[in-house]
């Protein structure tokens, strides 16, 4: 099955910078001081309209933010903020977000500013090593941070590691492939011992989907959509440590909407766009159809290259392996 994506005209980054004091004036700075490598790209972004920075004399709040105790006494320090936004067609993907991030770096350098990234509701560090912006894009170079929530967590029994099947507490979602003109991913129903392994499987996911999408963009530059396949093949060159292939179903998933689900009225929520909208906000990810074990006998089975999992039987991997070969 084929789900269609739609491409919006305009892709946009946004980031704040935060500070006691502004000692610089913003419309100089941008794009003149941005440095090496991404200052022209930044004067042609400025020229083009793609790149704007605006001054608040107020400080900023943040909606949802994961800011650290530490964090959040620095920002109550502040008077004034920065944001800095990139507005750009697709194609430019990801050099725009790149030139953006690069541009709140040197400014929030500059202040001794507070830098943070609003959609994945995070900071940035901007001191020692981490005081320039990547020559080269890599998805783990803070352009994604995950929301774990666990569902019902007074209804769900004590971890038992031969009873694969008895949690289902967990919901990981990504924040921040939006960005690059792709809907969020989630992995929901798994135990919530299995943070970390559910983790790492949306991380690899989630970068193989980039990979593939600026590919597709770079190619067609003009498209207004795109269809991708819901069945996802994962190649061991996908994995930062390599490991066996294994395969992951996509299907559309909405979190503003759904049905009655767990004990304690828990929403489960696993919808489709409406019928004409051709909108998909996120994507819900889970075992292929072939694969006849539990949710969290899949999970511990892609992990198993990296390390054994207490109670994965030779079922699980058979299943797996089964899926794999008739894939």
């Amino acid at each position: 099955m084929k789900i269609t994506l739609p491409l919006p005209a305009t892709t946009t980054s946004r980031f704040i910078v935060a500070m006691e004091h502004l000692p610089f004036d913003p419309t100089s700075f941008i794009p003149w001081r941005i440095g090496s490598p991404y200052r022209r790209a930044a004067i042609s972004a400025a020229a083009a309209g793609m790149l704007a920075v605006t001054h608040h004399t107020t400080q900023w709040r943040p909606a949802g933010a994961g800011l650290t105790d530490d964090e959040r006494r620095r920002l109550r320090r502040t008077r004034q903020h920065l944001v800095v936004t990139s507005a750009a067609p697709p194609h430019r993907l990801p050099t725009a977000a790149q030139v953006a991030r690069a541009a709140a770096r040197a400014m929030a350098k500059e202040c001794d500013g507070l830098l943070i990234d609003p959609l994945t509701a995070s900071t940035i560090l901007t001191c020692g090593r981490c005081s320039g912006e990547p020559t080269h894009f890599r998805l783990t170079d803070d352009w994604l941070s995950w929301d774990v929530q666990v569902h019902d967590a007074a209804t769900c029994p004590p971890w038992d590691p031969a009873d694969m099947g008895a949690c289902d507490c967990l919901r990981v979602t990504s924040r921040g492939l939006r960005r690059f003109a792709l809907p969020e991913i989630t992995l929901d129903g798994a135990a919530c011992a299995h943070n970390l392994c559910a983790t790492n499987l949306l991380r690899t996911v989630a970068n193989r989907l980039v990979t593939d999408h600026l590919s597709y963009l770079n190619a067609h530059p003009g498209a207004a959509t795109r269809k991708i396949d819901d069945f996802l093949r994962i190649h061991p060159s996908d994995q930062p440590d390599g490991g066996l292939p294994f395969a992951v179903q996509l299907t559309p998933y909405d979190a503003d909407a759904g049905e009655l689900g767990r004990t304690g009225s828990i929403r489960r929520l696993k919808i489709g766009p409406t019928p004409g909208a051709g909108v998909v906000t996120c994507l819900k990810v889970g075992p292929p159809s072939g694969f006849t074990g539990s949710l969290n006998s899949w999970l511990c089975a892609t992990q198993a290259p990296r390390h054994t999992t207490p109670g994965l039987g030779a079922r699980a991997l058979g299943a797996l392996e089964t899926t794999r070969m008739a894939a």
